[in-house]
């Protein structure tokens, strides 16, 4: 879901990519954005693309041909990252988990110890397919020790889960404006450590990509003498910037106080139905919640019908999970009371129809009593 004030933005008569009023839009998203990435970073702006954009950025400025990676791989967007590597030249060294599960760094740190040199190491924050919610900080600090480069995938988890770039000592990190932010794709929030900006600059060769060389596009950035590098997307940076103002005003603390207790009574309301969580407890993302669907239940018919009769839709597995999982999303305008209790009603009014379900009721009654213990 988009908030009005977004949608109003996006038809905000347009400005020329380089006119004085424009350039103040842009200073105003990268101080919004520094916010929500909890950094002082100076390059902290947002690519013009989707959040792949920023994977592919991430990927394509930090590696040269040969250098080595390791990837942090329990679903689908580890194993695209380390594709990304691969395809650039880079050698991907990839530390298993099986999906749902997170990322041990005890793995990471053997990694770091056989591996011979290493440029960086890459985690997907909040994995994407799984729900999986995976802790940064033991990783960062072993980033640190061993003197290379740390990069995060924060596309689900930006603005619903803490992002803390200086405190964890992040250096590359990218996300999605559609997930949390609450604004339509088409951008890629994106910020560099000035270690990761200096290893950029001593690159033995150019980056392949001109348009995500980040060296490059620090120039349109920069406050000040704005150099032309590609045309912004005008309409898209609009909602952006109204987008953070909403998540500003909230504050994110409370942002993400408001997405656990709808993630708490949605899982609770599930259980009656026998759709139990796939990530361990303590490792579930409040803001994506996977829950595995028994093999009786004819997953993808019920998802078809709850788009058709209720007009929800909510996500099927990818990968090995497909036909096993549903995903369902309660992202920034999305996470309320409201879009919790009409999903279980859907679902207990579909699960008693096709004689699943005989005590009606159960699944509201699990969720309100999670409800009833919350103080807003």
């Amino acid at each position: 879901m988009v908030h009005p004030r977004v949608l109003r933005a996006l038809s905000t008569p347009l400005l020329g990519h380089l006119d004085p009023a424009f350039l103040d839009v842009m200073n105003d998203i990268q101080t919004l954005l520094r916010v929500v990435f909890q950094t002082t970073n100076r390059f902290t702006i947002a690519v013009s693309g989707t959040g792949s954009a920023g994977m592919e950025a991430s990927i394509l400025n930090i590696v040269e041909p040969g250098d080595a990676v390791i990837v942090g791989i329990n679903g689908v967007f580890g194993t695209r990252w380390a594709t990304v590597v691969e395809r650039c030249g880079g050698k991907a060294i990839r530390v298993e988990a099986p999906w749902g599960q997170i990322i041990d760094p005890a793995a990471i740190e053997q990694a770091l110890n056989r591996s011979g040199p290493v440029k960086a190491v890459a985690i997907v924050q909040a994995e994407t397919s799984t729900g999986a919610w995976q802790p940064l900080e033991s990783i960062a600090y072993l980033c640190r020790k061993h003197d290379v480069l740390f990069l995060v995938d924060a596309v689900t988890s930006l603005g619903g889960v803490p992002v803390e770039i200086d405190r964890w000592g992040i250096d590359v990190c990218y996300s999605g404006t559609q997930k949390c932010l609450s604004c339509p794709p088409g951008l890629s929030p994106f910020t560099l450590s000035d270690r990761a900006l200096a290893s950029i600059k001593a690159r033995r060769i150019p980056c392949q990509s001109w348009y995500f060389d980040m060296a490059l596009i620090a120039d349109y950035w920069a406050e000040g003498a704005r150099a032309y590098h590609h045309t912004a997307p005008i309409s898209m940076l609009y909602a952006l910037r109204e987008a953070l103002r909403l998540v500003d005003e909230e504050g994110l603390l409370a942002r993400f106080a408001r997405h656990q207790p709808n993630s708490e009574a949605l899982l609770a309301g599930l259980a009656p139905l026998g759709l139990v969580p796939l990530p361990p407890v303590g490792h579930r993302l409040p803001m994506l919640t996977c829950v595995t669907v028994p093999p009786h239940i004819p997953e993808a018919e019920i998802r078809m019908n709850l788009l058709s009769a209720y007009g929800i839709e909510i996500g099927g597995g990818l990968g090995p999970l497909k036909g096993k999982i549903w995903r369902i999303g309660l992202m920034g305008e999305s996470s309320t009371e409201t879009h919790v209790l009409t999903l279980l009603n859907a679902l207990e009014e579909l699960w008693i129809r096709r004689g699943y379900l005989s005590t009606p009721g159960v699944t509201l009654e699990a969720a309100t009593q999670v409800y009833s213990r919350v103080v807003f």
